[in-house]
């Protein structure tokens, strides 16, 4: 099935950059490429090719700049999955990007390999969606489930590919939660406060976009991150363990004269999970995650990790003793679980 990729960038050379490292793919049909210099010509283009599946858009420029095109690529074609190539990968960017719809972020200079996965994974995620549509336009049952002015405007041709999907899949989660940092609130106002967690945050994110992961959800001072696609666990643990180190780099001077030094810990697991849109129809708020028993161990992991440890299953174990060095740590008992479950250490 070819993919159709509008690929938005004032830089002049990129257009053959673009045709020369994706020429196979281009030679077989598999991908299509429309090129558009800014937001405002790729929303022309938009008009000319509705058939498309994935936007490129750089940030910085002019006319319209890549955060405005992503507000109204939403209102354009729902279904449309938008990925950020972008030098601009500073954590305002990032979190405003994905506040706007993004599906993923990709920082310059583009490691083209890694770019060819990201456009794998988004092109599989709109396919999905395209599918649910058919099925539900198809399934009159859906009418017990959705009101009539919902039905109406999935009906409309301008919106035909949209909506909502789920599927399966193999993936690592990924909580990282700072210690201890609640505790600041009581020596620091909250702008400070946001300030430093946002400068944390920024640092960690680096790493795991690094490694081909994206960021699920912020949740107070923890982040939940989902690697997906080849290697995913070894992915995940690489890009764990650069957070840590690039986290236990910075410290802070407190206005008591303290020295404050970051500590993280650390949860991972890996295994089938449910991916898809999760929330109120009805309110129109959907996050697109990932739940399930997979997701909530890992979850639990971090929560008995202490400050420095990334903790892992013995089943995890298994799977990392001969890419990484781990140590055994004792039984615990996690909620919902009739058997004591094994934890293990990454050391490196």
């Amino acid at each position: 099935m070819k993919t159709k990729i509008l690929v938005v960038d004032d830089e002049a050379d990129l257009e053959l950059l673009i045709k020369q490292k994706f020429r196979r793919k281009i030679r077989e049909n598999t991908y299509e490429f429309v090129f558009a210099g800014n937001g405002q010509q790729a929303l022309d283009a938009l008009g000319q090719h509705p058939d498309l599946d994935i936007v490129l858009s750089d940030i910085n420029m002019p006319v319209m700049d890549g955060l405005e095109l992503l507000s109204k690529l939403q209102e354009a074609n729902p279904v449309l999955k938008t990925v950020m190539v972008s030098a601009y990968g500073d954590m305002p960017n990032i979190r405003t990007a994905m506040n706007r719809g993004a599906f993923d972020f990709v920082t310059k200079p583009v490691d083209f390999q890694d770019l060819e996965l990201t456009i794998e994974k988004t092109a599989h995620h709109v396919q999905t969606l395209r599918q649910t549509l058919r099925a539900i336009q198809e399934n009159n049952v859906l009418r017990m489930y959705v009101d009539e002015t919902v039905l109406n405007f999935v009906g409309r041709p301008e919106f035909a590919n949209t909506l909502m999907a789920s599927e399966t899949v193999e993936a690592t989660v990924v909580f990282i939660d700072i210690c201890g940092f609640t505790s600041l609130a009581e020596v620091l106002p909250p702008t400070e406060i946001v300030t430093m967690l946002n400068s944390y945050f920024d640092l960690m994110v680096k790493e795991i976009i690094a490694q081909g992961g994206y960021i699920d959800k912020f949740m107070g001072d923890a982040i939940m991150a989902v690697f997906r696609n080849e290697y995913h666990l070894d992915r995940a643990v690489d890009a764990a363990l650069a957070a840590r180190a690039a986290l236990q780099s910075h410290h802070s001077i407190l206005p008591d004269g303290k020295l404050y030094q970051p500590q993280v810990s650390i949860g991972i697991n890996t295994g089938e999970m449910v991916s898809g849109n999760i929330g109120s129809a009805s309110l129109k708020r959907l996050d697109y995650t990932v739940i399930g028993d997979n997701v909530n161990v890992s979850q639990r992991l971090q929560a008995v990790a202490v400050p420095g440890q990334v903790v892992i299953t013995e089943a995890t174990y298994l799977r990392l003793k001969e890419s990484f060095q781990c140590r055994p740590l004792q039984e615990v008992v996690f909620k919902n679980k009739a058997e004591p479950v094994m934890i293990y250490e990454v050391v490196a």
